[in-house]
């Protein structure tokens, strides 16, 4: 049975030392229309969210589901710095961030958290050493330093042999692993995977979200939006929304990487249980 969404207290409390993401009465709102009706305070008013409040603990796997124009893409945007809501308060880490001047939410998401999309979006005629390197250009990180950690992040991603070939020499696989590099190699607290398997097929989707379940076995914070329950399994906790409002909110088991052991687990090399992502 569906839940009642979920409602913040009067005045929020500090954000706890392990609760990376606090929201509170988050809200979105869009004006729709002609610019003629625009500008003449006409139009439709669309409500993206509706006072939505959540956390969400370091270290967690959470996965964010609903139909088409349900607000889980609106959340995933406002929680990666990439929007802003209408109303509401949002800390990252501790931060609050829903009032900072787009350079400063520029910094955060380039120190804080990693993107993975779903077409990769990656460089077509760059190396996947060089699409790694990217956020650190963007950093300005020094050229033996950035090219050092690049690598790296490619061998835990297990393309350590493969930086030099562009997205059109790799399959569809590899090059979502490129992009999830990508999305490491700043060590952020945060992934967020916007359907991050929508472009490849069952096998390569299970291999996906094994590299991030084994990520997040790690330490790393993991927050997907997907619309397949199956994808949505391998998390430890579902979100369901629907009109802009959080309808279900659960925890569940997750697929953890015991589950495919015949297989064998592919653990990120070179790294302790929570080190490189403690800020």
């Amino acid at each position: 049975m569906d839940a009642a969404p979920l409602h913040a207290p009067a005045v929020p409390t500090p954000t706890a030392p392990d609760t990376l993401i606090r929201a509170r009465k988050l809200s979105k709102t869009y004006r729709m229309g002609t610019p003629a009706q625009l500008k003449a305070g006409g139009g439709q008013t669309v409500h993206a969210l509706r006072d939505v409040s959540l956390d969400i603990a370091r270290g967690d796997f959470v996965a964010i589901m609903g139909a088409s124009g349900s607000g889980k893409s609106t959340l995933m945007n406002i929680l990666g710095c990439l929007d802003l809501p209408t109303q509401g308060r949002y800390w990252l880490a501790g931060e609050e961030v829903e009032n900072l001047s787009p350079d400063a939410l520029a910094s955060i998401r380039n120190r804080r958290i990693g993107f993975v999309f779903q077409q990769f979006n990656l460089l077509p005629r760059t190396s996947a050493l060089e699409n790694v390197e990217l956020p650190l250009v963007y950093a300005g990180v020094a050229t033996p330093e950035r090219r050092a950690r690049a690598r790296s992040a490619l061998q835990r991603v297990g393309l350590g042999e493969r930086g030099d070939h562009t997205p059109a020499e790799l399959s569809g696989g590899q090059q979502q692993r490129v992009a999830i590099a990508r999305a490491l190699v700043n060590q952020p607290q945060l992934i967020l995977a916007d359907e991050p398997t929508g472009a490849l097929d069952t096998a390569t989707s299970e291999d996906i979200m094994q590299l991030l379940s084994d990520l997040n076995a790690q330490g790393m914070t993991v927050v997907i939006v997907t619309h397949e329950n199956d994808i949505a399994d391998w998390a430890r906790r579902k979100l369901v929304f629907r009109d802009g409002q959080i309808v279900q909110d659960q925890r569940q088991p997750g697929r953890s990487t015991q589950a495919v052991g015949a297989q064998g687990a592919r653990a990120v090399p070179g790294m302790a249980l929570g080190a490189a992502y403690t800020p």
